[in-house]
């Protein structure tokens, strides 16, 4: 079995069924016969362009393309306020903890917010790392996160 056939199971299980966990999906691709890792799934699902986005039953995972295309993306104000928990930085670091599987949505939509103080960020499954150009403008991020968040 090759990436193309597990890409395509992949693609056929989150559009059949709510998915709501790496785990509930590899489960279910160890199902149909396909041994994956962790690391392999979280790639697959990048390339795929599927990610965990809030729906009203809960996170989901679902393609940019349910939402009416790939250049639509969650906006910082309509994601952190779901998912945000608390907030902690160092130099030029901010750990941003969310709610569980809110971290991939919430930092997605900060590297699309196109915030000038934001290099990059990494999330996880309920942690995010912000790299910030400077001390000072992780303290500008810290206060705009807190911000939103509250809203």
């Amino acid at each position: 079995m090759n990436k193309r056939q597990r890409h395509r199971a992949i693609l056929d299980l989150v559009q059949s069924q709510v998915i709501s966990s790496q785990e509930e999906l590899r489960e279910l691709l160890r199902d149909r016969g396909w041994e994956v890792t962790q690391s392999t799934l979280s790639r697959d699902l990048r390339e795929l362009r599927l990610a965990r986005i809030p729906t009203p039953e809960g996170p989901r995972y679902s393609s940019s393309e349910a939402f009416g295309g790939s250049d639509q993306r969650a906006l910082v104000e309509d994601v952190l306020p779901q998912f945000f928990a608390s907030l902690e930085g160092v130099g030029e670091l901010i750990v941003v903890k969310t709610m569980a599987g809110g971290a991939q949505p919430v930092a997605e939509a900060l590297d699309s917010a196109g915030w000038p103080e934001i290099i990059g960020t990494l999330g996880g499954e309920n942690a995010i790392l912000v790299v910030c150009r400077s001390a000072a403008a992780r303290e500008r991020v810290e206060k705009k996160i807190q911000r939103v968040a509250k809203a």
